[in-house]
């Protein structure tokens, strides 16, 4: 079975966190920006890359490592398995409430731009349903910003 790593970014605006949809594909979910690591990248460089890649934002800091995590991607029609990690990011100043912002390089091996809408979601109150695991170190990032 095919082993890829990704590298998945919770990005955090006071207790807020940035996820996204595709907006052409709902069957995608929601989930959070993330990415596969290329084969001599480091796992937080790819985090910050592939953030800044899918939300078109800069000045994105790494604030620390959440956790890894092993997952088969069969329940998905996938004969892979992905070796997950989480990183938290920050962003300062003001972002925007929400935009669509196109990913030009996807690395899912198409050649057309991946258009994603993203939206914050306050973490105390209205944390949606990630799809695949997207949210499994959410109670890692609650406890690294005090939130319960």
């Amino acid at each position: 079975m095919l082993i890829k790593r990704k590298a998945f970014a919770y990005i955090t605006h006071s207790q807020r966190l940035l996820v996204l949809r595709h907006p052409y594909a709902a069957e995608a979910g929601i989930q959070v920006p993330a990415g596969t690591v290329e084969a001599d990248e480091f796992p937080e460089a790819a985090a910050l890359r592939e953030a800044s890649e899918e939300t078109g934002l800069s000045g994105l800091r790494l604030a620390g490592f959440l956790g890894e995590h092993i997952r088969s991607m069969a329940d998905f029609g996938l004969a892979e398995t992905h070796h997950r990690y989480f990183y938290h990011l920050l962003i300062g100043g003001e972002p925007p409430t929400t935009w669509r912002h196109a990913e030009m390089h996807p690395s899912d091996g198409t050649t057309e731009p991946i258009t994603f809408e993203f939206f914050w979601v306050d973490l105390l109150r209205e944390t949606p349903e990630l799809i695949a695991d997207h949210d499994r170190f959410l109670p890692e990032l609650h406890q690294r910003l005090s939130l319960g």
